[in-house]
């Protein structure tokens, strides 16, 4: 449902997450302090998408500033360990393997969350991670989708027979006498709350040099990793400028490289040059654009984008409005079944995502994530959360922009986005799920800005996810793809997209077939509206 508030608003894909942030925007805190601590709670009752071992990403729209500010804090690979050497570690394989110590890298994201409480925080860590620290002691009640999310997850965690017993931890915390829990099952963390506890009496940095820092080493040493404490200590977020691009009259923001935000940014300009909004949702037309769209700027997506610290990466030729005019003269009726990537200098994918507005007009668009189901399924005991697996997205060649090499962010798939119009702000969302997540975000955009949906419709509408480009880690593909639709798309629309070249596929499981979680927080003349999609157990709340 849409909610409408008149002071705060928060959307999460947990209720209880949604409840926690609403009652610090009501205790005074701001956008950030709520995300925070919604954020914290996610990760003790969606630990499989999220938590202090993964990565964040943010934007907040600060009023006081008139600015919006991005935030990258993703981590980065051991600085002690060379691309020959994980080679070796590896044994031959092509790419790195999801579970396992290979695919750690430095966790990010409570340095992100540093970074966001000393620029914009005001509530004490202690009241912010109070919520928390009494649930993960107390125990949650699990809804049905967040079960299914679970056991899955699980499941692939226990069938990576080569983590032996390194699984342990992994078994101890997340899984009751009966194996995965069930819906309606209670879960309960007293190790998760304890860290929180630490960090609310000793600060953030105590996760990267104290205590927590030293148990955090010992593990990684011991699990087989090349991270060392010396990774950890030298860790730090960044603020960065956000890129952006003119869709119709709104002014949609994403996150630079090393993310895939600037795919979103690609796509619209290609869909900004086609009428969508005099055929409809449900027309063959838009929806064959859309398709052909997201393969070309995938395909660029595979070739250039990396960390930029490392290599050169063509942003600006990239997302300029010359360069789609080019590339969109490569969509034509049918489906392409070979896109390759362009050359813009001729031309001149688990994840946890919520969204805050507060009574002071401050809004923050954050995603964090684990990567895959519970990342590298590695689990100190004692500390209660999953190491993410994030390296995995490395490719293992020191040609490819986005190889592997020590010190290096890889490739991340996690995008907040942002909406602003007429230099106002509009709207904070996103919609989590790896290379679901572009696709996902230039479909609720169109359906608000070319049909004219509300936030909660927008998100809740039938999707289409198109599968099969090459990927920054060079998984190669042979053929078009495939085309996952969602039940609410009629025959005839299926039956147009098969005539034109491409091969459907129904989503016919929730997780095996995520087509995305969307949050939204829109900002109207009278204060906020806000939206969480029916296809996770979570809600939009305000005040």
């Amino acid at each position: 449902m849409l909610v409408a508030a008149q002071h705060g608003a928060i959307a999460t894909s947990q209720q209880l997450a949604s409840a926690v942030g609403r009652d610090l925007l009501q205790r005074g805190g701001s956008a950030v302090d709520a995300a925070i601590g919604a954020n914290a709670l996610l990760s003790l009752i969606e630990p499989f998408m999220c938590g202090p071992g993964g990565d964040l990403f943010a934007l907040v729209w600060d009023p006081a500033s008139r600015a919006l500010h991005g935030l990258n804090a993703s981590g980065r690979a051991p600085a002690g360990q060379t691309l020959a050497q994980l080679q070796a570690r590896l044994g031959g394989a092509r790419t790195i393997p999801i579970h396992g110590p290979h695919s750690v890298t430095v966790p990010g994201a409570v340095r992100g969350w540093q970074a966001l409480h000393a620029r914009f925080g005001r509530l004490s860590l202690g009241e912010i991670f109070a919520p928390v620290i009494e649930h993960a002691a107390r125990g949650v009640t699990l809804g049905p989708v967040t079960a299914t999310w679970w056991q899955l997850s699980a499941a692939q965690v226990l069938a990576a027979q080569h983590l032996g017993a390194h699984a342990r931890g992994f078994k101890q915390t997340f899984l009751l006498r009966q194996g995965a829990p069930h819906a309606g099952d209670t879960f309960r963390n007293p190790a998760l709350g304890h860290l929180y506890q630490v960090l609310a009496a000793r600060g953030f940095d105590e996760f990267y040099h104290g205590a927590i820092a030293a148990e955090l080493a010992a593990y990684l040493a011991a699990s087989g990793s090349a991270i060392t404490a010396a990774d950890l200590a030298r860790s730090a977020a960044e603020w960065v400028t956000p890129i952006t691009t003119r869709y119709r009259d709104h002014d949609v923001y994403e996150l630079p490289p090393n993310g895939q935000g600037l795919a979103v940014l690609q796509m619209l300009n290609l869909l900004e040059r086609f009428p969508l909004g005099d055929y409809g949702l449900d027309r063959a037309e838009y929806r064959h654009w859309f398709i052909e769209a997201k393969k070309l700027a995938f395909e660029d997506r595979a070739r250039y984008y990396a960390d930029p610290a490392f290599t050169t990466i063509p942003i600006a030729a990239l997302a300029a409005k010359a360069y789609a005019a080019e590339r969109a003269a490569l969509i034509g009726p049918r489906a392409n079944p070979r896109p390759l990537h362009g050359d813009p200098a001729i031309a001149h994918g688990d994840t946890t995502y919520l969204a805050v507005a507060d009574a002071d007009g401050m809004m923050v668009s954050l995603i964090q994530s684990v990567f895959q189901g519970f990342g590298a399924g590695l689990v100190p005991p004692t500390l209660g959360f999953p190491l993410q697996c994030r390296g995995a997205g490395f490719a293992l060649s020191a040609d490819h922009p986005n190889g592997y090499a020590p010190g290096k962010r890889p490739f991340h798939t996690i995008i907040p986005a942002f909406v602003m119009q007429g230099g106002e702000p509009l709207m904070a969302f996103g919609v989590m799920g790896g290379d679901v997540q572009p696709q996902g975000q230039v479909q609720v955009l169109i359906n608000q800005i070319d049909f004219g949906l509300d936030p909660y419709a927008a998100g809740a509408a039938p999707r289409l996810r198109h599968d099969g480009n090459n990927h920054p880690h060079l998984a190669a593909v042979a053929d078009a793809g495939v085309v996952v639709y969602e039940a609410g798309c009629s025959a005839d629309l299926l039956a147009a997209l098969r005539a034109r070249g491409h091969t459907l596929e129904r989503a016919s499981h929730p997780v095996l077939h995520f087509m995305g979680g969307y949050q939204c927080v829109r900002r109207t003349a009278t204060g906020y509206v806000a939206a969480s999609e029916p296809r996770f157990d979570g809600c939009a709340l305000g005040y």
